[in-house]
């Protein structure tokens, strides 16, 4: 009740506050201040001009419109100051509030459109060299990094003052495309994110979205791509390529069903629209998708798929997916289809020109995969896998020949590394030394070449850093530029009136705020104490439900040894009892008690349990050396429940003896797990033997844990999970999994 009262009274002091400091604001603003409203014309022929700047000593500012008017916030006394280029400067005094003409010498009409027409024919210049420079990065894009980014630096100086936002975001775009092509993603995704924040358009957002599957930011790719499957005005070749950026994203992510849908939905798109090389990628994707599936009718499918449409392309195209098809095999060991098709491929890229050959690992991430040095090599590696050694030998050979003529050191090297090895297996230890030697050599002369290539790679990053800089200052300028026209345009009308309001407004809004959240807060602590009492009292509700549950069964026991006559072991069996039922009170009321209790009560209970049914069971509690019981709290009769039903609904019913093992082992430095297993009849087999009496108070009786685990881990931030499961295939035995957090 006092916390209502207390929220109403505060937020009518808060309507009542803001409502004074906004009219008082009003007042103060207003008080003394005059609109002057005025034109600027030339003094011979009477012609207004245009762009003409007003400012007062006091700061104000505006500019004259294309009739020559201005308005502008002012006090008498203020000096009203008049001037532009090719202008006389002219200085009035405001005595009133009258409209002012201010009429200036030497101006001629012509003079300003003259200039009108240089600025336009200057801005059409620009946008022509803009563009043309741009072609120009667009053709050196593969071929030249240096120079491609040059000409983007250079596209982008002529807008430095126009502030074109559209001609900057295509620069920008081209520049991320220029470094996604070389591999340079962080670099791409810092452009695309610029050239987006400039103007958006899809084509950016996908190239962006690309690029983030590049650079292993799948979860970000995933975030700007979901949004453009609404979209309607897309291409085909974008939504396909929209598609397809999203499979390989949830591809990567693990979500290979969504991967998969994406996709098809792509290649429904495609074959619609008959664009072939996405037919090939698409179909390509879904095999590799499939294959890590394991499913391999659907992988091989959609492999020869992807190997029918591309033999109707280009022979390039065809080998690059026959290799992905002889991947395929080789991950499942069908050794000798692979061997088929790379025999095949070889033969390929023999008939082809040089140029072709060249060309065929584009568009690939690794470009060099195939070339007929791999090719070799890949062979005499699925010869080695099915030990046939001499049939290898040669592939290697013409390997390491074929690597040497094309200056590819790193095929050589694993070429004459594997030859070595053969060699070594089959026993000539002369040649294998011979080849090992040839290795060394090789290794020695890829070091010197990777100590010119990290010396050229940091030169050229360097270089690439500082067009990058230049790039970002001339971005830097284009946003200055339109900042300070936009600040033209707002102080014309507002600039007194705005500041002196905008002050008065966030010192209101500020206490407001601050009033707000404190309100909130208070809200919030009383919810959460709500909250903690309701737990706490269902916690109390579940365990008064589930200790009578306990004694009953355990009475059970006492009253089987007087049915017995057997005096001495029901006096024993009353005296352990009564040391666990004062032990299990004295925790009741306890969320947590230490582990090393807990499991002191186990073995009793247990222990228990045993000497009425040791002809039923034996049982085993095993705790690691390595953990530390006392470092480990648990909630009190936890555990019970699970060994019960383990005891009476799985080994009670067993034909032959059963065995219950407890185990207490540390996963890590702040988690441990128990594990109750038993080798009863199953949890199947219990339910079908249960009367419809014993399924309704087993329910209760694990619905009741249930609830309990699930309100301590939303009090104590999930400091306990618990699984269940059989044991064994058969589905006979039961494994209850108990992980608990330190807290």
């Amino acid at each position: 009740m006092f916390t209502l009262v207390m929220l109403r009274k505060i937020h009518i002091f808060i309507l009542v506050l803001m409502t004074t400091l906004s009219a008082w604001s009003q007042v103060t603003n207003t008080q003394g201040q005059l609109l002057i409203k005025g034109s600027v014309k030339g003094m011979e022929n009477r012609v207004p001009i245009q762009g003409v700047q007003i400012s007062t000593d006091k700061g104000a500012y505006a500019t004259t419109n294309g009739l020559g008017e201005f308005s502008i916030r002012a006090f008498v006394g203020d000096m009203l100051i008049v001037e532009g280029p090719e202008l006389e400067t002219v200085r009035h005094r405001i005595k009133s509030g009258e409209d002012i003409d201010i009429l200036v010498k030497g101006y001629d009409g012509a003079v300003q459109q003259a200039r009108q027409k240089r600025e336009i024919a200057n801005a059409t210049t620009n946008l022509a060299d803009h563009q043309r420079f741009l072609d120009s990065a667009e053709v050196y894009k593969k071929s030249d990094l240096e120079k491609s980014i040059d000409f983007i630096a250079r596209s982008m100086e002529p807008l430095g003052s126009s502030g074109n936002k559209r001609e900057f975001s295509a620069s920008l775009r081209l520049l991320g495309e220029i470094y996604l092509y070389h591999e340079q993603y962080d670099l791409a995704i810092t452009n695309f994110k610029d050239a987006m924040e400039a103007q958006e358009s899809n084509r950016t957002k996908l190239l962006l979205g690309k690029a983030y599957v590049l650079n292993g930011n799948f979860e970000s790719a995933v975030s700007i791509l979901e949004p453009l499957v609404e979209t309607k005005n897309m291409v085909p070749y974008q939504r396909v390529e929209l598609f397809e950026t999203l499979g390989d994203a949830q591809k990567e992510l693990g979500i290979l069903q969504r991967a998969q849908e994406y996709y098809q939905q792509g290649l429904l798109i495609a074959e619609k629209n008959q664009i072939s090389p996405k037919e090939i990628d698409l179909n390509s994707k879904l095999a590799d998708a499939f294959a890590v599936e394991d499913r391999t009718l659907e992988a091989e499918g959609f492999y020869q798929n992807s190997l029918d449409l591309s033999k109707k392309m280009a022979p390039e195209r065809f080998v690059q997916e026959s290799e992905k098809v002889a991947d395929f095999y080789n991950q499942k060991s069908r050794y000798e289809d692979e061997i088929q098709i790379r025999k095949r491929n070889l033969n390929e890229l023999k008939q082809m020109p040089r140029s072709s050959v060249a060309s065929v690992g584009q568009g690939i991430s690794n470009r060099d995969t195939i070339t007929s040095q791999r090719i070799n090599y890949k062979i005499a590696n699925a010869y080695i896998a099915q030990d046939k050694l001499d049939e290898a030998i040669p592939y290697l050979e013409k390997s390491i020949v074929e690597a040497d003529k094309d200056d590819d050191l790193v095929v050589q090297k694993d070429a004459t590394r594997k030859l070595s090895e053969v060699y070594k297996n089959k026993g000539d230890y002369t040649k294998a030394l011979e080849s090992y030697q040839d290795y060394v050599a090789v290794v020695d002369s890829l070091y010197v070449r990777k100590e010119q290539e990290i010396s050229r790679a940091a030169r050229f990053n360097r270089e690439i850093a500082n067009t990058q800089n230049r790039i970002s200052s001339l971005e830097q300028e284009r946003e200055l530029s339109q900042s300070k026209y936009s600040l033209a345009v707002t102080e014309q009308q507002l600039y007194e009136e705005t500041s002196k309001r905008q002050k008065w407004i966030i010192y209101s809004l500020i206490f407001g705020i601050a009033l707000m959240a404190l309100t909130a807060f208070l809200y919030y602590r009383s919810n959460r104490q709500q909250k903690l009492a309701n737990n706490l009292l269902a916690l109390k509700s579940l365990r008064t439900q589930m200790n009578p549950h306990f004694i009953f069964n355990a009475l059970n026991s006492v009253n089987t040894y007087i049915a017995k006559s057997d005096e001495r072991s029901a006096n024993r069996f009353l005296s352990e009892f009564s040391v666990l039922m004062r032990s299990v009170l004295e925790n009741s009321e306890e969320d947590f008690i230490p582990l090393a209790k807990e499991l002191e009560l186990l073995r009793l209970y247990v222990k228990l349990e045993h000497s009425r049914f040791s002809d039923k069971f034996d049982y085993d509690i095993e705790v690691d050396q390595e953990v530390d019981v006392d470092a480990f709290q648990i909630p009190p009769m936890l555990l019970q429940p699970y060994i019960e039903n383990a005891i009476w609904h799985g080994l009670r019913y067993k034909e032959e003896k059963g065995f219950l093992k407890i185990k207490v082992r540390q996963i890590t430095a702040d988690m441990l797990e128990i594990c109750i297993e038993d080798d009863g009849i199953g949890r199947k087999k219990s339910a079908e033997l249960k009367t419809s009496n014993q399924k309704k108070q087993n329910s209760k009786g694990m619905g009741n844990i249930k609830k309990r685990i699930q309100i301590l881990n939303d009090m104590y931030k999930n400091r306990v999970e618990v699984s269940i499961s059989d044991l064994h295939k058969d589905q006979t035995g039961t494994r209850v999994s108990l992980k608990l957090k330190k807290q």
